[in-house]
């Protein structure tokens, strides 16, 4: 739950960019997947935390790629949800093939499904991730949403999984019955 308290913190941050109506589309877009494809929410909560893994992996390894260059295709890829420029700012096509039979194998997911829904989960993590960035004319920030995804400690408290589930129930209490644990 950690991440979920830094996307909380980020918020009611005023240097921050983020704010409710930027989690309530990016939770939205994911759910409208999930529902359009028939996609229980824990397969979604399990596909959610393997991509985080991914993308993860994929930012700490890219040569030369610091937190501000990062930060820079955070910025440069986002937007909409939904965007192609934002999956493709990390993964070119081959990889997505890659990624996509990694979740299949994960959620039992048909891996052409999950290859379709890929310019929406990989926009909407970034998006998810630029709520930490900082306000135009904020000096001295950094992205802490960011800097935890990238976990440098590595201590595992980043489940993009953990996030969307209680940003799901966050944005629509009314549709879970279920304790936050």
């Amino acid at each position: 739950m950690g991440m979920f308290f830094d996307v909380l913190s980020a918020m009611n941050n005023p240097n921050l960019q983020g704010n409710v109506s930027q989690l309530e589309t990016t939770v939205n877009a994911l759910q409208q997947f999930a529902t359009q494809n028939n996609v229980s929410p824990s397969t979604m909560q399990t596909m959610m935390s393997a991509l985080g893994g991914i993308m993860q992996g994929t930012m700490r390894q890219q040569p030369g790629m610091g937190l501000s260059q990062v930060s820079q295709v955070l910025n440069q890829g986002t937007g909409t949800v939904g965007s192609a420029a934002a999956l493709q700012a990390l993964f070119p096509p081959q990889m997505q093939q890659q990624i996509a039979q990694t979740l299949s194998q994960k959620t039992g997911l048909n891996p052409g499904l999950i290859q379709s829904a890929l310019p929406v989960l990989v926009p909407a993590v970034m998006e998810l991730l630029k709520m930490g960035s900082p306000k135009t004319g904020a000096t001295g920030v950094d992205n802490p949403l960011l800097t935890m995804f990238l976990d440098s400690d590595r201590d595992g408290d980043t489940d993009l999984g953990d996030v969307y589930k209680f940003a799901s129930r966050f944005i629509n209490p009314s549709q879970t019955r279920q304790p936050l644990g």
